[in-house]
């Protein structure tokens, strides 16, 4: 399909934003519902580690066939498979009555909006001109910040009234009504689309896996933006009640502080990346400039321990998102025909990081803890680890720039 007017372009961004938004309020819910769930499962932090990770690692183990299935198939035949996933997720996780049945469910809801990123900015790469999708990827960002802040204070109000197993139950009945929206105003994809031209062979992930920039950027997607995910997604809710004493409603509002400005955060990159591409100021120039900020934030959150609450988080976060604009950078450097297998190879990357990063803070407190740690510095440690490991992808990927000439995206 060739380039999409723009109000086709509009109309089917937002039937993706409407399915993306509730993805994201399924990734992030964890971390409010974590008091709740903790006290009734009687989770260790390991557990609700490796409970909230598991989102991820349904994600993570789908994103290789899905990416062919992208190239394949098209967007919107695939995401439309994979949220019914999620609805009959989201089902499995209101009913569950153990913490083995709502790890299972979890992984289940992970497969199942496993799409909900990947199927849009793969047809933005054919649909949409270079500048376009660098302000419509933004923006789809932007969307899941939304879906996150609707995750905290919101969701927080709720409980009361209703308990969390019927929000799951609402949960379904909103990705239902998505997959309705999608089928109806996203475009189908023809061969052509899905090849390149009439005819093409099917290629395979070996031009994704042999391209020096994938690996440039794939440690960096793994700890430093995985670890941002992992600590939004979950870490930031139990640093902000279990170190630094905020009750659960205290901490609902935090964690609502910090998605709103990564809400505003992810709007400004999309006003503000079509202007600097303009101007030269590439993805890797932004990211070598900018991502020090966030290990001067972390490292300030880690020090100053318990007086370290939402503002701090927000800035650890906000100053992370340098390191979002490799994903589409990692897209547009590859053909068109080969999107979908590049974006969700970067992405199996990144989802990786984030369980293999939330599961094993959870992990490392526990450890800290056992050998005699106070639980405000088991959570520091915990931290100080993570950073340690960011600052070390960070390292790789300026090794990495200085070999690959001419400059990447």
């Amino acid at each position: 399909m060739s380039l999409l007017e723009r109000r086709q372009a509009v109309v089917v961004f937002l039937a993706f934003a409407f399915a993306y938004f509730f993805a994201a309020v399924l990734r992030a819910i964890t971390a409010t519902l974590s008091p709740v769930l903790t006290e009734e499962f009687r989770l260790h932090a390991g557990d609700l580690g490796l409970l909230a990770g598991g989102y991820f690692l349904g994600f993570a183990l789908i994103q290789l066939p899905l990416g062919t299935w992208l190239d394949r198939h098209g967007p919107r035949k695939v995401i439309l498979r994979f949220v019914a996933l999620a609805v009959l997720g989201c089902v499995s996780f209101a009913l569950a009555h153990g913490f083995g049945w709502l790890l299972a469910a979890r992984v289940l809801c992970g497969v199942g909006v496993a799409a909900c990123l990947m199927a849009p900015l793969t047809g933005f790469r054919r649909w949409f001109t270079p500048p376009v999708q660098l302000r419509t990827n933004s923006w789809m960002l932007m969307t899941g910040s939304m879906g996150m802040v609707a995750s905290t204070l919101p969701v927080q109000w709720l409980l009361p009234q209703f308990g969390w197993r019927p929000l799951f139950w609402g949960l379904a009945v909103l990705m239902a009504l998505s997959m309705f929206v999608i089928a109806w105003r996203v475009p189908d994809w023809s061969t052509e689309d899905a090849t390149g031209k009439p005819g093409a062979p099917r290629g395979s992930y070996g031009p994704v896996w042999r391209h020096p920039y994938f690996w440039q950027m794939a440690p960096l997607g793994f700890f430093s933006y995985g670890g941002m995910i992992a600590v939004q997604s979950l870490w930031a809710g139990p640093w902000l009640s279990r170190v630094a004493g905020y009750s659960p409603v205290e901490a609902a509002a935090g964690l609502f502080t910090i998605n709103l400005a990564m809400l505003a955060t992810f709007w400004c990159w999309g006003l503000v990346n079509p202007w600097l591409q303009r101007r030269g100021i590439v993805t890797d120039r932004l990211i070598a400039w900018g991502l020090p900020l966030s290990f001067a934030a972390l490292a300030n959150l880690i020090v100053a321990g318990p007086a370290a609450g939402p503002a701090a988080l927000a800035l650890f976060c906000t100053a992370s998102t340098f390191v979002a604009l490799a994903q589409p950078a990692v897209g547009m450097v590859f053909p068109a025909a080969l999107a979908g297998r590049a974006l969700s190879a970067y992405n199996l990357a990144i989802f990786i990081g984030v369980f293999v990063v939330q599961w094993g803070i959870g992990l490392l407190v526990d450890a800290f803890q056992a050998g005699g740690w106070t639980e405000v510095d088991a959570f520091r440690g915990a931290f100080g680890v993570f950073l340690a490991t960011s600052v070390l992808s960070y390292a790789w990927f300026l090794w990495s720039r200085s070999h690959n000439r001419p400059e990447s995206p």
